[in-house]
């Protein structure tokens, strides 16, 4: 694998290393010009990206490769797990807890190959001082098993407790199968867990450590600025949701649902059912969105609690104004650039310029007012 170097590094006031590209563009949004740099190039598909306190940062590629960057360039970080890398699988999430700095720890999501087809698996190990291993990997979390590649999920979000949420998909089990109205698998969940990887919930009758159901295939997570939990999923043919999940509640995949099948043909019992969640928003036509952020306003204030997501399916950023009602939710803003190129993840960085990661461009980029 080859990595293009940066052309040029600049230090943010955070300390955040970056490079400054000089084919970086300008995008024009609600906000004003913003500059769109690659931070990083040559990627094969990247996944997942995370930042460590001194301002270097992890990227995983889904083949099964972790990669531990700065401004100029990335190497590979060995002890990692086997992954089931075939259709949707493969590696996923990365996560850095906030007491990295004592505990070194960090978090990973995989598509794991087990009797039975592939699960998707949770764990987390230790960072070696060198930056070159992750040593003691230990797997803390594992789905059921099914057979075929789709709908792994996964994303990681560290509550301020301390726990981890771990989000899943039903494997592509609906709409014919009702695996992710099921409370007793993990299967198209939200699952909790302590920071040590036990169970952090119990609801009553369902597998411990289950948080919520009825859920197709959550590509991100993120806690908004009060501290809940939001997450988006992939629907059908339509029907793409932003949710808050909560404890012990039903977001009705694939009972009810804003999306069809892919042949026109409905699915379950429409839109809504007593009982069943309904989301905060949802898209029809599908965006395929992907990562989540909500974003502090450090650097752009006017969208400070906005919600940020991908498209992997119509190239852009979506940015979603929680203050402003719109037919199917919130307001939409669509931030649409020659970077934006089928958009896996989206992060805020130590100093609040967004970041993203594109398949298309094999690249990480970074998102900032042009002006600073």
């Amino acid at each position: 694998m080859r990595l293009a170097p940066a052309l040029a590094l600049v230090l943010t006031p955070s300390g955040l290393i970056w490079p400054l590209m000089a084919n970086a563009g300008t995008l024009e949004t609600s906000a004003g010009p913003m500059q769109v740099a690659a931070v990083l190039k040559g990627l094969e598909e990247p996944w997942g990206l995370a930042f460590l306190p001194d301002g270097r940062f992890l990227v995983t590629e889904r083949d099964g490769r972790l990669l531990l960057a700065d401004g100029s360039g990335a190497a590979p970080i060995s002890g990692l797990p086997e992954v089931y890398a075939e259709g949707q699988g493969g590696l996923l999430d990365v996560m850095v807890p906030a007491d990295f700095e004592t505990s070194r720890r960090v978090w990973l999501t995989w598509a794991a190959p087990v009797e039975g087809g592939a699960a998707t698996a949770a764990g987390f190990g230790t960072l070696s001082a060198d930056g070159t291993a992750l040593e003691g990997l230990t797997p803390v979390f594992l789905t059921e098993a099914a057979e075929g590649g789709r709908h792994f999920g996964s994303r990681l979000v560290e509550t301020a407790q301390g726990q981890v949420f771990v989000t899943t998909g039903d494997r592509g089990t609906g709409p014919e199968g009702l695996a992710a109205q099921d409370p007793g698998n993990a299967i198209g969940k939200v699952v909790l867990l302590n920071a040590d990887g036990t169970p952090g919930v119990a609801v009553p009758g369902w597998r411990p450590g289950i948080w919520s159901i009825g859920h197709r295939n959550i590509q991100g997570a993120a806690l908004d600025l009060s501290g809940r939990l939001l997450t988006v999923e992939h629907g059908a043919q339509g029907g793409d949701e932003v949710n808050a999940p909560e404890q012990g509640r039903n977001y009705g995949w694939p009972v009810i649902t804003y999306g069809v099948n892919y042949g026109g043909s409905a699915i379950g019992e429409g839109h809504a059912k007593e009982g069943l969640e309904q989301p905060l928003h949802y898209w029809d036509p599908s965006i395929a969105p992907s990562g989540l952020m909500v974003y502090s306003g450090a650097l752009v204030p006017g969208w400070k609690g906005d919600v940020f997501t991908g498209s992997l399916n119509s190239d852009f950023l979506s940015r979603l104004d929680p203050d402003t009602a719109a037919e199917t939710g919130y307001a939409e803003e669509r931030l649409d650039a020659p970077e934006t190129g089928r958009v896996r993840d989206v992060a805020e960085a130590p100093d609040g310029a967004i970041w993203f990661l594109s398949v298309t461009a094999g690249a990480v980029f970074r998102l900032a007012p042009a002006d600073g």
